[in-house]
């Protein structure tokens, strides 16, 4: 068995569920961790249950939530060395320090940690130390009522590792600024196409809101680019996350070094390739045999150049590192789609210059008479609600 669950996407975000009987994977993390877990809850996925998070690329739409999200669930993330390096500069952009060293900074942190965890554990068992106060707060010794180190709390509560904040915190690294009121309202994300920071400002202030816990905020304003585990893969090597093999492809768009995926278990595949400017020889190759494809058909022509996103945003979508559009995405399914996928899943859609109905008529015809209920059907991915999960 396996099951792709699409959770949101677009220009304003992007992530998706595959699974099998015994692994989940979440691809890309584009929204706010406190929606993203709203919509797995919405169709029935555990996000406790998730054994990993697997990125793309490290543009605004695919990574917004990442950080907090990583650290709620204490889960590995999985990028390439490339988009990693590019992710932390994003978070961090004003840090002075090399990656080499940044490496180093973590190594240290991470020992600090645990040392302060023996330290906790062994104060929390020596005899006569244990008070009434509740379990949450089963370290505290002496500590006045009220005034619980925020490092104890963050890590009893959330039952992480402590937070590098706590122990270590790099002087250099630049703090998030205090955010502003909530949007309250899904529908006014921005769009990471025209406006990637402010995408991230709204993720950030979305999770980063009064019922997130005080020791956690502080942790992710002081030390932003913090993951649980971070775990590197290549382009063209195989990779396994549980009983998933996974083939990472390279696609041509404008990030440090994006990436497709071929997802197999059991016997079943999933191929997943957005975020792509044109379809090159590899990508065609990697999307063969596949029994879900997922595809991006991104803008239809001419709604884009007479839409308004300014002209260097459109040159930019419109280049060979941009998006596909509804015409592009056709021709593939024409011209060099074999045919075999139970369902052709179209995702990626701009709500400013596409329509549903144009991105479908435009595959539909380009599929032909191999459409039917039993293979082939076209199905569209929204971006303000899940799609139904799909599964084989």
């Amino acid at each position: 068995m396996m099951r792709m669950t699409v959770l949101a996407s677009g220009s304003k975000g992007n992530s998706a569920v595959i699974a099998s009987s015994r692994t989940r994977i979440l691809v890309d993390a584009g929204l706010s961790c406190r929606e993203l877990m709203r919509r797995m809850h919405q169709v029935g996925e555990d996000p406790s249950g998730l054994d990993a998070i697997l990125i793309t690329h490290e543009h605004a739409d695919h990574v917004s939530g990442l950080p907090v999200l990583a650290r709620k669930l204490n889960i590995p993330v999985y990028f390439t060395e490339q988009t990693h390096r590019a992710w932390v500069r994003q978070m961090t952009p004003k840090t002075t320090v090399s990656y080499k060293q940044w490496l180093e900074q973590q190594r240290r942190e991470k020992q600090e940690r645990l040392e302060a965890q023996a330290l906790a554990h062994q104060i929390a068992t020596m005899p006569g130390v244990l008070n009434d106060a509740p379990d949450d707060h089963f370290f505290l010794s002496d500590a006045p009522t009220g005034e619980i180190p925020e490092f104890v709390a963050s890590a009893a509560e959330h039952g992480e590792p402590l937070a590098a904040s706590a122990v270590h915190v790099h002087a250099e690294a630049e703090r998030l600024p205090d955010l502003p009121p909530r949007l309250g309202n899904a529908s006014t994300t921005p769009d990471a196409t025209t406006d990637p920071a402010s995408a991230l400002a709204a993720a950030a202030e979305d999770d980063l809101c009064e019922d997130t816990s005080k020791a956690l905020r502080e942790s992710i304003r002081q030390n932003p680019s913090f993951l649980p585990a971070v775990e590197y893969f290549q382009a063209g090597r195989h990779l396994a996350i549980g009983d998933i093999d996974i083939t990472p492809f390279t696609i041509p768009h404008d990030a440090a070094d994006p990436c497709g995926f071929v997802f197999a278990a059991e016997g079943l595949r999933i191929g997943f390739a957005t975020d792509l400017g044109y379809m090159p020889p590899n990508v065609k190759l990697a999307l063969r045999n596949c029994d879900i494809l997922l595809l991006e058909s991104n803008h239809d022509l001419e709604m884009l150049r007479d839409g308004p996103y300014p002209w260097s945003v459109k040159q930019r979508v419109l280049s060979r590192v941009g998006h596909l559009s509804n015409d592009a995405c056709a021709e593939f399914l024409l011209r060099d789609y074999d045919g075999g996928a139970a369902y052709v899943v179209l995702a990626h859609l701009s709500e400013s210059n596409n329509q549903p109905d144009l991105a479908r008529r435009a595959a539909e015809a380009a599929v032909g008479d191999r459409l039917s209920l039993l293979g082939n059907r076209i199905l569209l991915a929204p971006q303000a609600e899940p799609l139904a999960s799909l599964c084989l």
